[in-house]
C-alpha cells in the first residue's frame, strides 16, 4: 500500500515538474506523510533518486521539439552543479531557518509581478548577446544551484522566472531550459545523498517509473499548448508554493 501511495505521488510530481517545476511540492510531503519515522535525509535522497529520471526524460522530450541554446545552457548547467554541491555542503554548517521565513514573501513578490505583467513570457525574444547571455545564465545557475542544495523548494519556478525576466525567454523555452539546469542540480544532490547512504534504492525503480510516466504526459501537454499554458501552470504552482511554504514557516 505504501508503494502505491508514493508511486501515485511520484506520477503527479513528474507531471507538474515537467511543465514548470515544483514536483517536490507533491512527492516530498507524500514521502514524509507515508514514512513519518524515517530520517529526513533518507526521504530527500529518495525523492532525488526518482525526480532525476523524470526531469531527464522531460529534458530529452523538449530537446527534440524546442531548439535549446546549448552554448548558454551547458556552462550554466555546470555552474548549477557546482552551486548545488556548495549549497549541500553549506547546509551541514548553518541553519536554513532564515530562508524558510523569507521564501513565501519572495514567492509572493514573484507571483504579483507575473500577474501584473500580463505580457511577461508570452513571446520568446532573447535580449542579450551570446556571451552576455551565457554569463547571466551561469550566474543564475550558480545562485539557484546553491539554493537548491541548501534549501530547495521552488527551485524550478525560480529558474523559469529568471529565464523569462532576465534573458527574455517565453515560458515554454524558459521551462525547457530550467529542466536542464534542474537535472544538473538534482544530479549533484543525488551524488551527495547516495555517497552518504541516504537513498532507499528499493523504492527508486517504482518511483522513477511513475515519475517518468507523469513527466512524459506533462511535457506533451506543455509542447502542445505552448507558452500560455505553461504560464498558467506556473502561476498555479507558485500560488500553491506560497501557501505551503507560508504554512511551514509561520504556522506549523
Amino acid at each position: 500500500m505504501e508503494s502505491i501511495i508514493v508511486a501515485l505521488a511520484s506520477l503527479l510530481a513528474g507531471f507538474v515538474d515537467a511543465i514548470v517545476g515544483g514536483g517536490g511540492l507533491v512527492l516530498l510531503p507524500a514521502l514524509f506523510a507515508t514514512f513519518p519515522a524515517a530520517a529526513p535525509a533518507d526521504l530527500l535522497g529518495t525523492n532525488k533518486s526518482a525526480a532525476i529520471w523524470g526531469t531527464g526524460v522531460a529534458t530529452w522530450q523538449y530537446s527534440r521539439r524546442v531548439v535549446l541554446r546549448w552554448p548558454t545552457l551547458l556552462p550554466a548547467a555546470v555552474a548549477a552543479f557546482v552551486g548545488a554541491f556548495a549549497g549541500s555542503w553549506t547546509v551541514t554548517l548553518i541553519s536554513a531557518d532564515i530562508l524558510r521565513k523569507l521564501l513565501p514573501v519572495i514567492l509572493l513578490v514573484l507571483l504579483v509581478y507575473t500577474l501584473a505583467r500580463k505580457d511577461l513570457g508570452r513571446i520568446h525574444a532573447p535580449r542579450l548577446a551570446e556571451r552576455a547571455e551565457m554569463q547571466a545564465a551561469c550566474a543564475i545557475g550558480l545562485l539557484l544551484g546553491f539554493y537548491d542544495g541548501f534549501f530547495g523548494p521552488g527551485t524550478g519556478s525560480f529558474f523559469v522566472f529568471l529565464f523569462v525576466r532576465v534573458l527574455g525567454y517565453d515560458f515554454l523555452n524558459a521551462s525547457v531550459s530550467a529542466k536542464l539546469l534542474n537535472l544538473s542540480t538534482n544530479g549533484a544532490s543525488l551524488i551527495l545523498f547516495a555517497a552518504k547512504g541516504h537513498v532507499w534504492w528499493h523504492f527508486t525503480l517504482v518511483l522513477a517509473l511513475a515519475n517518468v510516466a507523469g513527466s512524459v504526459l506533462g511535457a506533451r501537454l506543455a509542447l502542445k499548448h505552448g507558452a500560455g499554458f505553461v504560464r498558467i501552470i506556473f502561476i498555479l504552482v507558485v500560488g500553491v508554493l506560497i501557501l505551503k511554504t507560508g504554512y511551514d514557516a509561520f504556522v506549523r
